[in-house]
């Protein structure tokens, strides 16, 4: 599986700062709201054509390293 790393960015330029999906003004905490909601990857992929499965993923990858705070230590590119 890709790493979140290539998917997940962070631009002061883009939603003030918040991890989003490939420089697009789709943020990580969207994704997750729909995926906690109960929304299938399918629907969020059809709601959000741009998205791709990967980048789902990735906002997993992405929550559960937040959670074991092990992302505070990895550095996130900038978008430039």
């Amino acid at each position: 599986m890709e790493s979140f790393v290539n998917r997940v960015t962070v631009s002061p330029a883009i939603c003030n700062g918040k991890p989003i999906i490939r420089n697009m003004r789709i943020t990580v905490k969207t994704v997750l709201e729909y995926l906690g909601a109960g929304e299938t990857i399918e629907n969020i992929l059809e709601a959000y054509p741009i998205l791709e499965k990967e980048d789902i993923y990735a906002c997993l990858q992405y929550a559960a390293m937040t959670v074991e705070r092990e992302i505070t230590s990895y550095k996130l590119a900038n978008a430039a």
